[in-house]
C-alpha cells in the first residue's frame, strides 16, 4: 500500500475486500463471505446499524442474557443484560434472587444534574471580567432561549451559570460553568449546543463592551464542552437484612459471613489495588445494562471511577455495616442515563431493552441500573470470602473450555458431571478429555 486510501468513499464490498488483500492476507471472497455471516437479512435493519458507526463492515454480537427476580423499591424487574461472561449473568440472577425475599433493594436518586464548561483565557482585569459577566448573565442564558425551549417545557433547561477564575492554577484561564436538568435525555448534543452559544455570545458581549480595553478584549474561548464527571447527577442502592434472616451462606453462619462481608469492603475502601478490582465488579453489572438500553457506557465508567477518587484515593464505591445486628449494603454512584434520544430509540434491542423494563424515565433507569452493580458486588464479595472467585467462576466457563478443546455431546456431558463438585481449570479439562479420549 504505496498511498493513503479514500476508504470511507468504498462500498461495503471494496472496503472488505481492501481489508482482506492488504490486512487479513486472505482470500477477499472467503473473507466477505465471513462478515456477511453476521449482517442481517433484512436490508433496512442492516443500513440503519451500518449508519450507527462509520467504515463499518460487519456486525460484531454480543449474547443478550437476562436476569430476573430483581426487586428494585417493591416492583418487579427482568433486567436486559450485554455481556460476554455467563458468570456475571448467573451471579446477578442468584444475588437478586436472595435478596427478593429479604425485601428486595431500596433505591434513591439523589441528584440530576449535568455539567458543562467554556473554557476560555483571559489577559485582563479579573475584576471588570467578574462585574461584565454579573451584569450579562441573564443575556447569556437567553441567548439558548430557542435551543432549550422544549427542554424547558419537559421542566429541563439551564439551572444556572458560574464564571470560576482558575487563573491559580492555569494562568489566564477561566471557566463558565453550567448546570442543566436534561430530563429523559442523556443531554450530550443538548448541552454542547448551549455551550456553543453562550461561548459565541460571550465573546460577542465582550468585543462590544466599553468596559474593556482594546488588549483586554481578547478573549480566546479555547473549548465548549459538557463533563462526564456528574458528582450531582448521582443515585443510591442498599438493601439491609437482620443478620440472622441471613442464613447459611456458602457454609457460613450469618453472623460469621456478615462480618466477614463487612471487612472485605473496608479493604476495598483502604487498598487502591483491591478497589480498582472491587468497583471493575461493580461496573461488570452496570455496563451489561447500560449497554443493552443504548447508553453511553464509556461515559457512564469514567464518570464513575472519577467519584471513586473524589477525595484524592481512589476507593471502594460500596460501603457496608453492621448497626444494632442488622446487616447493611448499599452502592452510591453518579451516573448520567437517558431514555430517549440516541440508540435508545434507534437501536431495536435498546428500544426492546426499555420495554422488557417497563419503558422507565431516566431516573427509574439510574435506580435498576445501580442496583445491578449493587447485587454484581454483592455476588462477586460473597464468593471471594466463601467458595473463592474461581469455583463458580470457571464452573460457568466450562462450557466454553469444552468448546475450545473440540469435545464432542457424551464428553461434554461426562464432563460437566464431572467438574459439578471441583474447581475448574483449563489443563485439568485437558487432562480429563485426553484420558477419555484414550479409554
Amino acid at each position: 500500500m504505496k498511498n493513503p486510501i479514500s476508504f470511507s468513499k468504498l462500498s461495503k464490498l471494496e472496503k472488505i475486500s481492501w481489508v482482506a488483500k492488504n490486512f487479513l492476507y486472505e482470500n477477499p471472497v472467503e473473507v466477505v463471505d465471513k462478515f456477511a455471516s453476521f449482517w442481517y437479512n433484512n436490508v433496512e435493519a442492516q443500513k440503519q446499524f451500518d449508519a450507527f458507526s462509520e467504515n463499518t463492515l460487519t456486525n460484531f454480537h454480543l449474547p443478550f442474557s437476562v436476569a430476573p427476580n430483581f426487586k428494585v423499591n417493591d416492583k418487579d424487574y427482568c433486567v436486559p443484560l450485554v455481556i460476554e461472561e455467563s458468570s456475571v449473568v448467573a451471579a446477578l440472577a442468584n444475588s437478586a434472587k436472595f435478596w427478593h425475599t429479604r425485601g428486595g433493594i431500596v433505591s434513591k436518586v439523589l441528584g440530576t444534574k449535568k455539567i458543562g464548561n467554556i473554557h476560555f483565557f483571559y489577559h485582563g482585569n479579573s475584576e471588570i471580567l467578574k462585574t461584565f459577566f454579573k451584569e450579562n448573565r441573564h443575556i447569556l442564558i437567553a441567548s439558548t432561549d430557542q435551543i432549550t425551549e422544549s427542554m424547558r417545557a419537559r421542566g429541563g433547561g439551564i439551572s444556572s451559570m458560574t464564571l470560576l477564575d482558575q487563573t491559580s492554577d492555569l494562568e489566564h484561564y477561566y471557566s463558565i460553568r453550567m448546570e442543566f436538568e436534561t430530563k429523559d435525555s442523556m443531554g450530550a448534543n443538548f448541552i454542547n449546543t448551549c455551550l456553543e452559544q453562550v461561548g459565541k455570545t460571550f465573546r460577542d458581549l465582550i468585543n462590544e463592551a466599553k468596559c474593556f480595553d482594546k488588549s483586554s478584549r481578547d478573549i480566546e474561548i479555547n473549548m465548549c464542552i459538557l463533563s462526564n464527571y456528574t458528582p450531582e447527577c448521582i443515585v443510591n442502592s442498599r438493601v439491609s437484612s437482620p443478620i440472622a434472616d441471613l442464613g447459611v451462606v456458602n457454609g457460613y453462619a450469618p453472623n460469621h459471613f456478615a462480618e466477614k462481608f463487612v471487612r472485605a469492603v473496608d479493604i476495598a475502601r483502604v487498598d487502591t489495588y483491591r478497589a480498582t478490582t472491587h468497583n471493575k465488579g461493580i461496573l461488570n453489572g452496570i455496563d451489561a445494562v447500560v449497554i443493552a438500553t443504548g447508553n453511553d457506557f464509556r461515559a457512564v465508567e469514567s464518570c464513575i471511577h472519577t467519584y471513586a477518587s473524589r477525595d484524592g484515593k481512589y476507593r471502594s464505591l460500596s460501603r457496608a455495616y453492621i448497626e444494632e445486628d442488622v446487616f447493611h449494603f448499599e452502592l452510591t454512584i453518579p451516573m448520567a442515563l437517558g431514555t430517549v434520544g440516541g440508540l435508545t430509540k434507534l437501536h431495536p434491542m435498546a428500544n426492546t431493552s426499555l420495554q422488557l423494563l417497563g419503558n422507565p424515565d431516566a431516573e427509574e433507569l439510574m435506580q435498576i441500573v445501580a442496583s445491578v452493580g449493587l447485587m454484581q458486588n454483592f455476588a462477586a464479595i460473597r464468593s471471594l470470602i466463601t467458595t473463592g472467585i474461581q469455583f463458580g467462576h470457571m464452573k460457568m466457563h466450562l462450557p466454553n473450555i469444552l468448546h475450545e478443546l473440540k469435545a464432542n455431546v457424551n464428553e461434554t456431558s461426562k464432563a460437566l458431571d464431572y467438574f459439578k463438585d471441583k474447581v475448574v481449570s483449563f489443563n485439568d479439562v485437558k487432562i480429563f478429555l485426553q484420558q477419555l479420549r484414550s479409554s
